[in-house]
């Protein structure tokens, strides 16, 4: 039996702009080599692939998530391969195939410490793919730190940013930082010219401020609400740019507890599916038992359903991505497709991922979860390989 080759029979398939019923997908080293809606399967196919039966189940694509900082004991801030691996093998179980590994503000000795140790690991199929660098800080606000460790905040540095991508292997895609130290707005507009997707949070940025971000190459909200300010009658701010300025995407940590269940629906009536990108924000006691933790060097206390600091700021959150799903749901008005979309579409094409995934397509990466009518995982496929079976 070959064992790059999976055929996946009689299954509900969700393609980029139809859903095929009873259909079968075939994948071969790691990719998707045909989508047969008709017709008959080849004896190659029926005799030397492995073969899952997807009768009365869903196939879509795996979840991208591009802000997460840890799970199962790992953070990305442990700079080890050991790490990275856990999170990898971990993540499968909740439908992730890829993530973005997110740094948190800290010394840039650390930094620099965890950008060398992503650019050196190798991704293994069968794992999530680490598929390069959220670097959440440290040119972010004080006054709106949240979780970011206050010591280690600066002022933005091109230099410093220009050193940093260098160590990373040129695989840091995104970067959060608060557009209002950038005051003549050079560091977001060189960021954004090499192709880096620039992120407003942690920020105190009023609505006239963002817009002029924006034209400076802002074209994202980090975990929109969560570490910036409200809306007020007399100033939107940055939430109220997510709902009014169209340039902008937002990250969603849809737990009902970052964002309440109401607002969620309040932002998916302004935005759409279009617009939103899921996430998880995780830190490392995802997956684990409730107790004492540590994110940043601080301690955190991690209870069912939430992880906080010594002073009640909520710490990441312990969130899945298939929990997120079936929260947003529950929401009126949105179906299958919109969770696609915000859980792998947008975050694949917002860093530059959607030519080989983010959806099911010949010849895309075979980054494929198997679910049933309740959204509920039976499969995960890592580029080709069984990650998670449920």
């Amino acid at each position: 039996m070959k064992k790059s080759a999976l055929l996946i029979k009689n299954a509900t398939i969700y393609l980029e702009n139809q859903v095929l019923n009873r259909a079968n997908l075939y994948v071969e080293n790691g990719q998707i080599k045909e989508i047969i809606d008709e017709g008959e399967l080849s004896s190659e196919m029926l005799n030397e692939a492995h073969i899952i039966d997807a009768e009365n189940l869903n196939v879509i694509p795996g979840f991208i998530d591009s802000h997460i900082h840890g799970a199962n004991g790992a953070d990305v801030m442990d700079s080890t391969h050991e790490a990275l691996q856990t999170m990898a093998q971990f993540l499968p179980k909740e439908g992730t195939t890829a993530f973005l590994a997110t740094t948190i503000t800290q010394s840039p000795d650390n930094i620099e410490q965890a950008l060398t140790n992503i650019v050196s690991y190798e991704n293994t199929p069968g794992q999530a793919e680490v598929a390069g660098v959220h670097l959440e800080g440290p040119f972010v606000e004080k006054s709106k730190a949240g979780a970011q460790p206050k010591e280690f905040i600066m002022q933005p540095d091109l230099q410093l940013f220009n050193e940093w991508q260098r160590l990373s292997g040129n695989n840091i895609r995104t970067i959060t930082l608060a557009p209002e130290h950038d005051t003549d707005g050079s560091f977001i507009q060189a960021l954004n010219e090499s192709g880096v997707i620039v992120s407003a949070g942690h920020t105190d940025v009023g609505f006239h401020e963002m817009k002029q971000a924006v034209r400076h190459g802002v074209r994202q909200l980090t975990h929109l609400c969560n570490a910036m300010n409200g809306i007020h009658h007399r100033d939107v701010g940055a939430v109220g740019a997510g709902f009014l300025l169209k340039e902008l995407s937002a990250e969603l940590i849809a737990d009902g507890i970052h964002v309440t269940k109401e607002m969620l629906q309040i932002i998916y009536n302004q935005m759409g599916s279009d617009r939103l990108i899921l996430i998880t924000d995780a830190m490392r006691a995802k997956g684990l038992e409730p107790g004492d933790y540590e994110l940043g060097g601080q301690p955190v206390e991690v209870t069912e359903d939430r992880a906080v600091l010594e002073d009640g700021t909520l710490a990441g959150s312990i969130l899945t991505m298939d929990a997120a799903a079936k929260l947003m749901l529950e929401l009126d008005g949105v179906g299958w497709h919109d969770i696609i979309r915000m859980a792998s579409v947008n975050p694949a094409k917002q860093v530059g991922m959607f030519d080989r995934k983010g959806s099911i397509a010949k010849g895309k990466d075979a980054d494929l979860v198997i679910v049933d009518d309740g959204f509920n995982i039976k499969f995960t496929i890592c580029r080709g390989v069984i990650a998670y079976e449920g």
